[in-house]
């Protein structure tokens, strides 16, 4: 959406018009990424590096999204934040791994 003139007019008033017109969008533009920096650049303090994982190694696997998915499911409060180690079956990317999991666990299809 720009503004540029398609015909030259007459009419200074549309000129000095398309002119202001120019001039709020780019100080718009620069707004945007002033506050799109400063916005990445908080994000990044409290971002970390993802832990590199291999074929074996132990880890913990969070229950905040699998509570739903367990057999005999005890009172939520209860249920433990944490639960493993497990091992690694296969890295499947940088933040995804396939774990071997016991049968307690639906192994449903997502």
């Amino acid at each position: 959406m720009g503004f540029e003139m398609r015909r030259q007019g007459k009419s200074e008033g549309a000129k000095e018009f398309m002119e202001r017109m120019k001039k709020i969008q780019e100080e718009a533009q620069a707004a945007l990424k002033k506050t799109q920096e400063e916005m990445k650049k908080q994000a990044d303090r409290k971002r970390e590096e993802a832990e590199e994982y291999r074929v074996e190694d132990l880890v913990l696997l969070s229950m905040k999204d699998l509570k739903w998915q367990m057999e005999g499911r005890r009172m939520e409060k209860l249920t433990e934040r944490f639960v493993g180690p497990y091992k690694v079956k296969r890295v499947i990317s940088t933040n995804a791994v396939e774990l071997e999991l016991p049968k307690m666990v639906k192994s449903t299809p997502w």
